[in-house]
């Protein structure tokens, strides 16, 4: 779907719902409602498979915003902190800085973030208006690049591990340089395969808009099944593994099954046997 900037990812995943006439709706990570761009939906027994996709690498454009502080690390969050130290800054400096977060490094979500803090999320904690500390986890920035500089806007294209914050890095980026900043506007442009280009709004979609949910697994082995075997995995039973599904690296021996064509099924192989994990179709 493109999302546009304003409407919740929950709001569009119920327009998606009422389009299509189904209730089991889910996606490939949200977008906060400031931010537009792609928002991968999952559809009926699809969200099934939105494990296989978790690790998919995501590109965004962006702009960050020198010089003011928010208490949620983007534009829609009150002003904590201001500062005219951006003025001082050039574009080969502020290239530079925004150079030694490609890579790995410990990121602090924000506090107003879906995190969970002893079981309860943490924007609830930060919306009462509690200290919230979050421990930062490893992140990785796979690209990032400076695209417009005209302070205190910087444009930038990132692309990001799942698990990364945008708003984040942006408060990251403005602490480095000293005069700290937010997140002014994101668009997301990629997720895995699917390309912004290529997608929807959501009170337009329809059942032929709807993609092939093969795609979420094509990069695990693929075993193509008769049709004795075919009914065997659609109850749950397993199947022979056959030659040519043996480990990859990083897929965990998970093999894609196919009938006619058709994903029905992922298995894990156990011993010289597939034994089916997620099924897609019914018996």
């Amino acid at each position: 779907m493109a999302k546009p900037a304003g409407p919740t990812s929950h709001d569009v995943v119920d327009i998606v719902r009422r389009a299509l006439g189904v209730t089991r709706v889910g996606h490939l990570g949200t977008l906060d409602p400031f931010a537009a761009g792609l928002l991968v939906l999952v559809v009926g027994r699809a969200t099934r498979l939105a494990p296989f996709a978790a690790q998919w690498t995501k590109d965004y454009d962006g702009v960050i915003r020198l010089g003011t502080v928010t208490a949620t690390d983007d534009k829609t969050g009150a002003v904590v902190a201001t500062s005219d130290e951006w003025r001082t800054l050039d574009r080969g400096r502020t290239a530079a800085v925004l150079a030694e977060f490609r890579g790995a490094y410990d990121q602090r979500p924000p506090a107003f973030s879906a995190v969970k803090v002893d079981g309860e999320r943490a924007y609830r904690r930060a919306r009462r208006g509690e200290p919230v500390a979050l421990e930062a986890r490893r992140v990785e920035v796979r690209e990032l690049t400076l695209t417009d500089f005209a302070p205190p806007d910087l444009g930038f294209r990132a692309t990001v591990t799942a698990g990364t914050y945008l708003r984040s890095l942006a408060r990251d980026v403005g602490e480095r340089l000293g005069c700290g900043a937010h997140l002014a506007a994101l668009t997301r442009t990629r997720v895995g395969p699917f390309r912004l280009q290529d997608a929807v709004a959501p009170a337009a979609v329809t059942p032929g808009a709807m993609r092939d949910p093969a795609v979420l697994v094509a990069d695990l082995p693929r075993r193509e099944l008769d049709e004795i075997e075919g009914e065997l995995v659609v109850h749950g039973r397993s199947v022979a593994a056959g030659p040519g599904t043996g480990p990859k690296m990083g897929d965990k021996g998970r093999v894609a099954l196919f009938s006619q064509g058709r994903l029905v099924a992922v298995a894990e192989r156990v011993g010289d046997a597939l034994k089916p994990r997620v099924v897609l179709t019914d018996a």
